[in-house]
């Protein structure tokens, strides 16, 4: 029974060291200056500029925050997304959901939790800027919802990613 407790842990923790879940930082440096090279792009799929005459203005500034590989903290890019939003997402009335995603590297498991990582680092900071919590959800999709199904790092980039959906 000893022995297999002990080839049980050792399973566990050789899969989770398979599973990638540690960053490189010469790779996390390189990746975080191309992850954002898309800031201001807009997909019109899931947002509705038109609900009312702030979204209008979010839409414009752009609605998606990138992060660099195995990163749930806000660059300086994905705050000036943020700042760019701030006054339309204050002063309107709508329900905001902040959808977490990150590329198909790592577990699902592990992946969900990244994803939720970066949703609740916009939250925060939307929080602090002013926007009211009470209007505010987070999910995380994961590796799930790619935004672009690729396998290379150009598609990866833009999968590290949490859009800000108004309801």
């Amino acid at each position: 029974m000893t022995y297999k407790n002990l080839g049980l842990s050792l399973g566990v923790v050789l899969a989770m060291a398979l599973a990638g879940c540690s960053s490189n930082k010469a790779a996390d440096s390189a990746n975080q200056n191309g992850a954002n090279s898309g800031l201001g792009s807009n997909s019109s799929s899931t947002f509705d500029p038109s609900a009312n005459g702030n979204g209008s203005n979010l839409a414009q500034n752009g609605r998606i925050v990138y992060f660099g590989y195995d990163q749930a903290t806000l660059s300086s890019d994905g705050q000036s997304v943020l700042d760019s939003n701030i006054s339309a997402l204050k002063s309107g009335s709508q329900h905001i959901r902040l959808e977490g995603h990150a590329d198909e590297r790592g577990t699902r498991e592990y992946n969900l939790a990244l994803g939720e990582r970066r949703a609740n680092a916009v939250l925060q900071y939307l929080v602090a800027n002013g926007v009211s919590k009470a209007r505010i959800e987070t999910i995380s999709y994961g590796k799930e919802r790619p935004a672009d199904v690729g396998h290379d790092e150009s598609a990866w980039s833009k999968n590290r990613r949490v859009e800000i959906v108004l309801n």
